[in-house]
């Protein structure tokens, strides 16, 4: 169900319990700003997750609210996953979704990145 972006941030998530180590994962990926996983439900051959580490609820909150070098290490770090993941050359796509508009299901921001085959049209027409 999707959330209001708005919300204050809820440390029982479950993107908050996979960072404190209470959920496993399949981390392709950390540093001191992120965590890089596969999502347990990919919706593409290929499907990553990147999530900060601190507790941002959404693209907004964390645009608003991140240090220029938070947000330039998530940057960053979705490059270095693309990169080291060998997605560059065939192409992938990038998706935060925002709000229940945006269809946003849980309540810490995370960027997916989807690749692996010809992913189509960005919407439905």
């Amino acid at each position: 169900m999707p959330i209001d972006a708005t919300q204050p941030y809820d440390d029982q998530n479950i993107f908050a319990k996979l960072l404190r180590d209470e959920i496993p994962s399949k981390r392709v990926y950390e540093d001191d700003f992120v965590v890089a996983f596969h999502d347990i439900n990919p919706q593409a051959p290929t499907h990553i997750l990147v999530i900060p580490r601190n507790p941002y609820v959404s693209w907004d909150d964390f645009t608003a609210k991140a240090s220029d070098a938070e947000i330039a290490g998530v940057m960053r770090a979705v490059g270095h996953v693309a990169r080291e993941a060998g997605l560059v050359a065939p192409g992938y796509r990038l998706l935060v979704n925002v709000g229940q508009h945006g269809h946003q299901e849980i309540a810490h921001l995370h960027i997916h990145i989807f690749a692996g085959r010809p992913l189509g049209p960005m919407l439905a027409r």
